[in-house]
């Protein structure tokens, strides 16, 4: 099998399928991605989507974001989804190391995710490649835009 983990930086309509068939697997109400949506990534310094393909198919996704606080670089790791199908193969953990990696050579931070308790194995990978879980509290809130 060859397998190819790559950021993507020019917005192709190849990748909205495969994508939004990676997000409607990571969530109970999955959003339709667009390429306007895949374009603002591509060009935003504060997102990176990487994709994982395998004999040339799309079968995993993760993203990096980072910004700048007064506390030091932030990193966070999210949407981080492997196609059922192709599941227990390790292809997890290669997209997680694989972003782990990117972020050191992009320098020092702090790296973090989140998972809900309910992901056993996704929260068993997070250990296994050294993330501690956090104390804290999350918070959300939906934030309607006045865009014109």
């Amino acid at each position: 099998m060859q397998e190819e983990i790559f950021e993507i930086t020019t917005a192709c309509e190849e990748y909205i399928r495969p994508i939004n068939k990676l997000l409607a697997q990571l969530s109970s109400s999955p959003v339709s991605f667009t390429m306007n949506e895949l374009q603002a990534m591509v060009e935003s310094t504060a997102s990176r989507l990487f994709l994982l393909r395998v004999d040339g198919e799309v079968v995993g996704m993760i993203t990096l974001g980072s910004y700048l606080a007064p506390t030091g670089r932030k990193y966070w790791i999210e949407d981080v989804v492997v196609d059922s199908a192709m599941r227990g193969r390790a292809y997890g953990r290669r997209l997680v190391e694989y972003v782990i990696g990117f972020a050191a050579n992009e320098g020092c931070g702090t790296l973090m995710l989140t998972s809900k308790p309910a992901r056993v194995a996704a929260n068993a990978l997070y250990r296994a490649v050294g993330f501690q879980p956090k104390e804290t509290n999350v918070y959300r809130m939906v934030v309607q835009g006045n865009k014109d």
